[in-house]
This record gives C-alpha cells, structure tokens and sequence, in this order.
C-alpha cells in the first residue's frame, strides 16, 4: 500500500510538470506539437522509470541525489554553462554575481592531510584574529576538520554575519586557540589600481559582479583626479566574466552616449536585445591597452571585444577564451534555480566570439571548435579586420610563460609557499610591494631550506630521450649507441643545484610574489606582480608612443 501511494505521487507530480510544461509550450509557439508530445511522452518515461527504481530496486534510492544527477546530466550535455542550481548552493550563486558573502576572510587550501590557510584577506575576521597564512585548522567549535576537503571546509567556515566560530590552529607546532566573528565578506572586483609612472594608470579587475562598474569607475576617478592619469591599462586576465550590464556599463565609460555595445541573439526573437551606452563616458579620448589571455571570457570578451572593434583599445595578451553566450536565471521551485544559455552575444561588428559548436557533437559527445570554413571576417570602425569564431584575437600577442619542471615542483610541493611564512615570521616588515626584492642571502636561504626536501623532477629533454631510447631499442639500434645514450643520459640528469642557479630569475620572481602577499595581502601581490610583467612592458611601450598606438587602430602597424 505504501509503495502504491508513493508511485501515485509521482505520477501525480509527472502531471503537475506536464500542465506546467504546456503553459510555457503555448507561450513560446502554439504549433510546437510535435515538440510537446516529445516533452510529455518522456516525462511520463521519466516518472516511470522513477517509480519503477522506487519500487524495485535492491537498494533504498535517494531521491534527491538522483534527480539531481539526471538534471545535471541532462543540462551538460547541451553546454558547460547551463547547470541547475540547488537551493543548498544558493549562496555560492550568489556570491558569484556579488561577490559577498557571510565567512571569516579567507582562502584556504589542502596541504597533505591538513586545511591551510592560504590567504586571509585584509582587515577580515581571519586578519583581525591574528592567524596567517601558513597557519593549519584543526578543529572548528570542537569538532576536528581532519580529512575535510577545501568544499566542505568552506561550507563549514561560511555563516551568518555576527556568528561566532571557535577555531584551534596550529603554527610552528603550537597549539593556540581563537574566536572569529563572521562579517559579510566583500570580494573587491578591482583587488588593485595605482600608477605604474607619471602617466599611465593601471586597473586590475577580477570579476564582472554587481559591483564592478561603480569600482572601476572609482579608480579612475581617483587615478586621474588625484594621480594625474593620462592614459591606461585596464587589466581584464584571468577574468572569467560576470554580469553582461556591467561590461556595458564599463564600455560606456569610455564610448559616447547612443553607441551599440553588444546585441544578443536566441531562439526566441521576444528576448533579443540590443545594448547600447545609456551615459555620457567618463573619458573619451584616453588611450587605452586592455590586457588579455586564455582566462578571459564573457563579459571580459565583450569589454575587449567591443573597445577593439569601436578602435577605442590596443588589445595586449593571448587570444581569449572564446565564450560567446550569454545565460539567464530563472526560478524554480523550492528555493532553487536553473541558469540557462538563451543567446549568443554579438560585438559592433557583428561577429560571435564563441568557439566552441556546442550544437554540433559527434556519436561520443564531443565539441569541437567552429570550422575554419564557417568564420567569417568583419571590420572594426576604422576598417580592420576582425573574425568571429575564435575569442578576441589581441593585436600584440604575447607569449604565455613556461616554468621549469623545477618550479613547478617547488609550487606543487607548497616549498616556495611554506618558505614565505617563515619568512614572515623571521621579519617583521619589508619594503614596499613595488620595491621589495629578495637578496642573494635570502635565496640562498631558500636553497639550504630545501636541503632536507624530497624534490624529484625529469625535465622535458630527458623524457623525450629516454622516448628515443625505447624506440631505438624496438628498432634494434641501441646496442651499437648505447654508449652515447648513457653519456647524454647523464649530461641530462637534472642537478638541483644547478638548476637553482639556471631559473634563479623564475623562482625569485615566485618567491618575492609570495612572500610580499604576506604583508600587503591581494593589493600588493597584483602590485608586485607588475615589476616583471612582459605584457605591462609592453602595454607600457605602445601608451609611450603614441605614434605606435594610432597607427595600430588605424590598422598600419603592429
């Protein structure tokens, strides 16, 4: 009898769905028929075969933890960016188009079996209490944080502004005890701006939140009001997107009034728009570089994107990533949501940056890239050319930087992280972020430190000829260069030492980077970061010659 009530409601829930579904169905087309009898027949499938595993199967299901899988499987397989939203992960939705949040301040990370913290922000609850990076959680109000992951660490850690958290850390192996207020956490979309020299301003901005437009515009304000600022870099990498109104409030910043930003396009005509600047710009005649990389999406593509068609931007970096659509929200039962792609977004020139077909799929569900044959060339406002279908290709690439395999350890193993809290604990200041450099002493510091460190690496040369070795051998042409083989083996052997000397720029680099984040958090390690920048260099370059930089939008140089 139980059993027979539950397979009821469902059923009764299928019908419920059904009535729904043709309300919406008759709003979008009324002669979609065929589609309906498609989208009835299978939820009643649906529902079946729900009712059947409620009944039979050999284990008890959980409900909700099975649906949700099939919703989720069923969204990924039309894009990466239409995802059902639980309502036990509405804050983190909310946190994505805000950028606050109730918490204690801080990034954390797992290092070996502990949760560390990695990067408390300033002047939140975390700083206030007095632990720093470096500093491993042990037990959370009395309960032991032992084999949490970073998600549910964080969970535990996010609340109720005004709560109390009582926290039992571990620094230098001592165990000390504190208490952390939850405050609601601001996540600032420009973590840092400043003047990189008596001209040229510099803006870094993270995230595309509700925030973003009235931030940036701040940092100008004070950069040309009070800093002299006469021209700009406005640095969007890493940036992966936000808020579509907030990339055209801050196109707007720098387009006249009255000017086409970017249009979307959908399936359903009712919900294309066109966005256009609504105010009078803030400065329409600053010369700008934006800077850009693979990281770069969205609402990032469409504020470069936009700039370089309207020949408003030098673009600086590596192509972006190419996200062309743009989603929407929409409010489900029982607090939860579903975000949805119900457009591509197009620049001025008409063209889509979107790379990927996700329409297109082969029989095991790949995407590939848009065909060379489908992309199409467009013209910027002064009659350059653009295409669609790739990202936003800059107009000066830069070369992405490779690490060493050392380096990469050092950063994998947390040595270059573990050695900048102790080095925090050894000086109790540094210079300013701009100027702090790490002394020869300093390094050679570091390189005792690693005395006693497990650090294994192969570089990429000796793989590549231990690759020769296994194919000379099936070839039968070892034996006679075997000889030769060993000698090269191990002239390629990596040498600690050496190679400590050989990427001694790279790793000081890392290690100034870290080391300055302990004392002038996020601000001075974007600060920091400038000091060695190719792409800054560059950006630095092309705003000191103005010539350069009118020729470049004019299409006659690079």
């Amino acid at each position: 009898m139980f059993k027979t009530k539950k397979s009821i409601y469902i059923f009764l829930i299928a019908g419920v769905f059904i009535s729904a579904t043709t309300v919406t169905s008759t709003l979008i087309s009324s002669n979609k028929d065929d589609n309906y009898f498609e989208i009835t027949k299978n939820i009643r499938i649906m529902a079946s075969v729900y009712d059947n595993i409620n009944t039979f199967y050999v284990d008890e299901p959980e409900p909700g933890n099975l649906m949700k899988k099939g919703i989720d499987a069923m969204l990924r397989s039309l894009d990466p960016y239409t995802v059902y939203i639980p309502e036990s992960d509405i804050e983190d939705y909310r946190f994505m188009t805000t950028g606050q949040y109730g918490g204690i301040g801080a990034m954390i990370k797992r290092q070996d079996s502990h949760i560390v913290i990695s990067e408390p922000y300033e002047d939140s609850p975390t700083d206030k209490a007095g632990i720093i990076a470096g500093d491993i959680l042990l037990e959370i109000d009395g309960r032991s944080v032992a084999g949490k992951t970073t998600k549910e660490m964080s969970s535990i850690l996010k609340g109720g502004a005004g709560t109390i958290l009582k926290v039992k850390y571990e620094r230098d192996g001592v165990i000390s005890e504190t208490a952390i207020t939850r405050e609601v956490i601001k996540i600032p979309s420009v973590p840092y701006y400043g003047m990189v020299d008596e001209e040229i301003g510099y803006i870094k901005l993270n995230s595309f939140t509700s925030a973003a437009s009235s931030d940036v515009v701040n940092a100008l304000r004070y950069l040309k009001d009070s800093s002299g600022m006469k021209k700009l870099v406005f640095d969007l990498r890493g940036n992966g997107g936000g808020l579509l109104h907030e990339s055209v409030n801050i196109v707007n910043f720098f387009i006249a009034k009255g000017k086409m930003v970017v249009a979307t396009k959908g399936r359903l005509t009712d919900l294309n728009r066109d966005y256009k600047t609504l105010n009078t710009p803030f400065d329409e005649e600053m010369p700008i570089v934006v800077l850009v990389d693979g990281y770069s999406a969205s609402a990032s593509e469409i504020v470069s994107g936009s700039l370089q068609d309207l020949d408003r931007a030098v673009i600086i970096g590596m192509t972006t990533y190419g996200k062309g659509l743009v989603q929407q929200t929409k409010d489900l039962n029982f607090g939860s949501k579903v975000k949805l792609t119900i457009a591509k977004y197009y620049t001025p020139s008409g063209r889509c940056i979107q790379k990927l077909d996700y329409s297109n799929r082969d029989d095991r569900g790949s995407v590939f890239e848009v065909a060379d044959s489908l992309i199409k060339t467009f013209t910027t406002k002064n009659g350059r050319e653009v295409k669609d279908g790739r990202g936003v290709e800059p107009e000066i690439k830069i070369q992405p930087t490779v690490y060493s395999k050392l380096t990469s350890v050092l950063v994998l193993k947390n040595y270059i992280f573990n050695y900048a809290s102790d080095y925090k604990r050894a000086h109790s200041e540094i210079d300013a972020a701009s100027k702090f450099s790490l002394s020869k002493t300093d390094y050679d510091n570091f390189i005792t430190y690693l005395g006693d460190k497990e650090i294994e690496y192969t570089m990429d040369s000796e793989e590549m000829l231990q690759e020769l070795s296994e194919v000379a051998k099936e070839e039968k042409y070892y034996g006679s260069s075997e000889i030769e083989f060993k000698a090269l083996f191990a002239k390629l052997k990596p040498s600690l030492n050496e190679d400590m000397v050989r990427y001694k720029d790279e790793i000081i680099e890392l290690l100034e980077n870290e080391i300055v984040s302990r004392y002038y958090y996020q601000n001075g390690r974007v600060e920091a970061s400038l000091k060695n920048d190719p792409y800054m260099k560059e950006a630095k370059d092309v705003l000191q010659n103005q010539v350069r930089y009118k020729a470049i939008l004019a299409g006659e140089s690079k």
